[in-house]
């Protein structure tokens, strides 16, 4: 089918993240023109149920006339500000406020940055920062896990342990180090139960921080859950085992909340579902509804306290951006933690997070399914061509792709990712009769998808 005009426009002039740029020259975007609650609908006026929220982040579903008010309301009054030099405005520190509050360990200060990337991108620079005071400055490589994502910067491509993120971008930078992925589907051994499957990713991690020396490591970066490595749910047990290896070598945990934070997972934060302890969090997506872009490091009294030593040391904390506590950014991520607590989100999640988990497990039956695992409103399935040995169909046939095209033919959007898995996380606002039709519209394209997969030789 040739393209329209739009289309034609778009392939001309954008390019496209996380998209094969040659492929999109053939077939052209998917161009939408309106939102209204978890439906986006595009220039045909076709609706779709959004099952990914956006990029993991539109918590609050599309058209929140709250935070829409708030935006303008901040537009006519100051619509930007900054905080370099000792500026502020009440924006940006009530938000901050608001976050020591909710934060899931005692958190002194916050720093406001625009994304996710930029957020764990400041907390290496920050770390850095906090031995260089200590007076540990070879403390300086990061362990971050392989299929973690925490960003598209060269420092958090780096923590990135996705392939597809260092290839041809001569990544990752030599100062970071990948432990194991905590996904007993696939790497747990035969008999091995999920807290002895966790014991032993302890151990490894503590050889590895042994290998390299302690004395040399900085800190440790985990997402409670890993979302773009593939929803990767860890054992009960995981970091359990994880933090006392941690604090045994001296090594800070980062946590990095950017799709676990705000009750993604049940809880305020991933962390409280984990029983993680961390020294530090990043946050973003949730934290506006994604409808204004700002991200947050919140971190503690001792680290704000190496701090102050090194800016009266060198006469400046040479950090920040010209959009840190941007004030429309601000008042909107205000707006929307108010709306949180107004309405319990968090209850609603919990609700909503039974019969989300119940019919994401029943599509373990499905010929083409794996695994299917979720928490709070958060989850994935796996594809694969033999249910028994757990077999991955080629990776070049890209069967989760070839499903979501499918899915969106039913009038769904989700998110194919990395060894066939496909991730669900819908605004935290849906209704079980909208998580039925999400997950009715997804039989569909599974059944489409299994009928393709058998027309292209790939099952029997």
């Amino acid at each position: 089918m040739p393209l329209t005009n739009a289309q034609t426009r778009d392939v001309e002039a954008l390019i496209h993240p996380y998209t094969n740029l040659a492929r999109h020259r053939e077939v052209g975007p998917l161009i939408l023109e309106r939102a209204k609650g978890i439906f986006v609908y595009d220039n045909r006026g076709r609706d779709y149920i959004d099952g990914l929220a956006g990029l993991w982040c539109v918590s609050l579903g599309y058209n929140e006339e709250r935070l829409i008010e708030a935006a303008t309301k901040q537009m006519r009054e100051m619509p930007y500000a900054h905080i370099f030099a000792g500026r502020s405005h009440e924006p940006g520190i009530a938000l901050a406020e608001k976050l020591k509050e909710v934060a899931p360990f005692t958190a002194s200060k916050v720093f406001f940055a625009n994304s996710g990337s930029e957020a764990n991108d400041t907390q290496v620079k920050l770390a850095w920062y906090y031995w260089n005071a200590r007076g540990k400055p070879q403390k300086k490589k990061i362990i971050s896990r392989i299929k973690a994502y925490h960003g598209v910067t060269i420092v958090s491509a780096s923590l990135t342990g996705l392939p597809g993120n260092h290839r041809a971008f001569d990544l990752p930078l030599a100062m970071t180090l990948h432990a194991d992925c905590p996904h007993a589907y696939r790497f747990a051994e035969a008999g091995e139960d999920d807290d002895a499957f966790a014991e032993r990713l302890a151990g490894n991690l503590d050889a590895l921080i042994e290998r390299e020396g302690a004395d040399t490591i900085a800190a440790f970066i985990a997402e409670p859950v890993m979302g773009a490595g593939g929803v990767i749910i860890p054992p009960a047990t995981y970091f359990d085992r994880i933090q006392p290896v941690l604090a045994k070598h001296d090594i800070l945990f980062i946590d990095d909340e950017v799709i676990t934070g705000f009750g993604r997972t049940g809880n305020y934060w991933g962390a409280q579902t984990y029983n993680m302890r961390p020294h530090t969090v990043s946050c973003a997506k949730a934290l506006s509804s994604a409808y204004m872009p700002i991200s947050a490091v919140l971190i503690p009294e001792d680290m704000y306290q190496a701090m102050l030593e090194q800016s009266r040391a060198i006469g400046v904390f040479g950090h920040g951006f010209t959009y840190s506590a941007h004030p429309v950014a601000a008042a909107v991520a205000n707006e929307t933690l108010k709306i949180y607590e107004e309405r319990n989100i968090l209850a609603h999640v919990r609700r909503m997070s039974e019969p989300f988990v119940e019919r994401l497990r029943a599509l373990r039956t499905h010929a083409l399914i794996g695994e299917a695992v979720g928490v709070g409103l958060l989850g994935a399935v796996e594809l694969v061509s033999d249910k028994a040995a757990k077999k991955n169909f080629p990776a070049e046939k890209m069967v989760a792709a070839a499903c979501c095209r499918f899915a969106e033919e039913e009038g769904l959007l989700v998110r194919a990712l990395l060894g066939d898995r496909i991730a669900f996380c819908p605004p935290l606002v849906i209704t079980e009769a909208e998580i039925n039709e999400m997950f009715d519209r997804f039989a569909r394209a599974l059944d489409k998808t299994e009928a393709w997969v058998r027309k292209e030789g790939l099952r029997g």
